[in-house]
């Protein structure tokens, strides 16, 4: 469970907020086949999320593996460390509790090529 809310909280920014909330801003480093993997590549990615911001349930169908750079204070998460989501992680829970200063993090994924990033969970 902690792990599943550090992660919703971390890494939901690609989902759509609704109007009256921030939403978290991804940008891709690089993503390359993986030579001997078929049909598998790895992603890398920075998402900064606003004050404020949140998403909704979602789920990523990814190993990600993530560092965080700024935030993580509600949390137990502190700059300059790690945590790993597998595939079947569910985030309930996505928004950067602080209403002053953004989360950022860097994520490594592995994940199926071409896949989306996040999945929306009904």
């Amino acid at each position: 469970m902690y792990r599943v809310l550090i992660a919703s909280v971390l890494l939901g920014m690609t989902a759509a907020a609704s109007a009256q909330t921030p939403q978290a801003k991804v940008a891709p480093l690089l993503s390359r086949d993986l030579t001997g993997i078929e049909g598998k590549e790895a992603t890398m990615l920075t998402v900064e999320y606003p004050p404020g911001a949140s998403d909704p349930v979602h789920r990523h169908n990814a190993h990600a593996f993530v560092y965080v750079l700024e935030g993580g204070v509600p949390v137990t998460l502190h700059p300059g460390q790690t945590f790993y989501e597998g595939p079947d992680d569910v985030h309930v829970v996505g928004r950067n509790a602080s209403a002053t200063a953004p989360a950022k993090f860097v994520v490594f994924m592995v994940k199926d090529k071409g896949a989306p990033i996040l999945i929306p969970v009904p």
